[in-house]
């Protein structure tokens, strides 16, 4: 009987292994495909297993380390250095262009603290981020980073605003900032985890990115399509430029949070439209990881 039970027990292993490698190997082929480059860290935050692809590439953030900025802004907001309910007034010389509605607006308008922060996130306002900075301070971001132990993230400067004092000598390269797939993860996984030991705060922070008003990447196809494990919520933040792509999302199923970090650089395809081959892999990629990790009977989502 004992044998039997042992048996069992290793057939199962290894049909988890062989498994797990079928993962890495459809997602690896996914990636070799494309006309560009990719690098992929994604979490079972309920059994552990993890996947990696290129996971401690340095790579440009675009609006992904805007995620390093809403961090630092609740743990000073528990340390009582910020008021999230703080009144900021938008001025025509804070307004810069890109993603957002910020830069659209008639200036003079009046937001909170938390307005902009939520803005930053859920549309990605490059306005709003660079009032939330002036706030945060771009140094104190840094410190929390390294306080995380992400080795190789950084937050260089503001948005649409050329970089200020002494540099990295790597500024140039990354732009905005840089990070690996491992390490977004882990600064998404934090909240999740809720590092902060504040749990309403880190409620909210997670709140917000369920939030996100785009969908194309990581939810594209998980959310609706049929055959697929539809998540409960999914909280995000994008990140794109012309040749990059990027997703860093936390996704949950009932009992299952997944941890899906996935960022493009180099792409061939440098359309601004849903169309983009970038977004259509990072898409991809989530579906096959929600086809593998997923609780088959996760509830579809409420029309």
């Amino acid at each position: 009987m004992k044998m039997r039970v042992v048996t069992v027990f290793l057939t199962l292993l290894l049909a988890a292994f062989a498994s797990a490698a079928d993962l890495k190997s459809d997602l690896e082929q996914m990636a070799a495909k494309h006309q560009g480059k990719v690098a992929l860290f994604a979490k079972n935050l309920k059994t552990g297993e993890t996947i990696a692809i290129n996971a401690d590439e340095p790579v440009q953030t675009a609006s992904v380390i805007k995620l390093p900025v809403l961090i630092e802004a609740f743990y000073q907001a528990k340390a009582g250095k910020l008021d999230l309910a703080k009144k900021l007034n938008l001025t025509k010389e804070e307004q810069v262009p890109g993603s957002g509605i910020l830069a659209y607006v008639q200036p003079d308008v009046t937001l909170s603290l938390l307005d902009t922060i939520t803005l930053m996130m859920i549309v990605s306002d490059n306005t709003a981020t660079n009032m939330t900075l002036d706030q945060v301070g771009i140094p104190n971001v840094n410190t929390r980073i390294a306080a995380m132990g992400l080795k190789n993230t950084y937050l260089y400067k503001k948005v649409f605003r050329p970089a200020e004092g002494p540099m990295p000598s790597d500024q140039p390269k990354f732009g905005l900032g840089k990070t690996t797939a491992r390490e977004m993860a882990e600064a998404l996984e934090s909240i999740h985890r809720c590092d902060l030991k504040d749990q309403a705060l880190c409620d909210q922070m997670i709140k917000i990115m369920r939030g996100q008003q785009e969908h194309s990447m990581v939810p594209r196809y998980i959310e609706s399509e049929p055959g697929v494990p539809h998540p409960e919520w999914i909280a995000d933040k994008l990140g794109a430029l012309d040749q990059v792509r990027n997703d860093v999302a936390l996704v949950m199923y009932k009992g299952t949070p997944i941890i899906i970090s996935a960022f493009t650089w180099e792409n061939k395809d440098q359309r601004w439209s849903h169309d983009n081959a970038a977004e259509i892999l990072i898409a991809s990629m989530a579906r096959r990881i929600a086809e593998q990790w997923a609780p088959a009977a996760a509830p579809a989502p409420a029309k």
